[in-house]
């Protein structure tokens, strides 16, 4: 079975090297021996950019926000866990960093052609358009629910802890 998980993501990386959407970074973990570990992936996410004709930007705008996929030797049949760092404040993110969306739940939304690059826009579109439907952690989702301004803020201040890596 691990050949089957290794061979993909080894297309999955030849891919994303190719043709990946602008800002976005995806590549496999090197340990210091300089060998490629291609379970966990190391990936930045940039906060959205101007989605709404009225306004021209969004709130997460700005922000570069790491997030680390773990993949099991039962991928694709399996979708990746993702995680941002511990404590990320999102409606559909919990405590953990673990990110909750439909198409990573390996019962429901999953599907094994789903590829990295869709992963990454899914969460992308997820952190502008949280589902309340499906919250993760209390803090983010009863701002966004209940003082939707506050979360706003929070949302800002979160970006600016994460600027671009020059």
């Amino acid at each position: 079975m691990s050949g089957i998980a290794r061979g993909r993501l080894a297309e999955e990386r030849k891919s994303w090297r190719k043709n990946h959407p602008h800002g976005f970074v995806a590549k496999p973990e090197t340990a210091t021996d300089g060998t490629v570990n291609l379970m966990v992936w190391q990936c930045t996410i940039p906060g959205k950019a101007g989605g709404y004709p009225t306004s021209g930007w969004t709130d997460w705008e700005g922000g570069y926000f790491p997030l680390t996929l773990h993949f099991s030797e039962d991928y694709p049949s399996k979708p990746p866990k993702c995680k941002f760092p511990q404590g990320f404040f999102h409606p559909n993110v919990y405590p953990s960093g673990t990110v909750c969306l439909s198409i990573l739940n390996e019962d429901s939304g999953w599907r094994p052609a789903i590829t990295v690059k869709q992963i990454l826009v899914g969460i992308q579109d997820l952190l502008d358009s949280p589902n309340p439907a499906d919250p993760a952690q209390t803090d983010g989702y009863q701002l966004f629910i209940q003082e939707p301004t506050e979360y706003k803020r929070r949302v800002k201040q979160q970006a600016k802890q994460y600027p671009p890596l020059v």
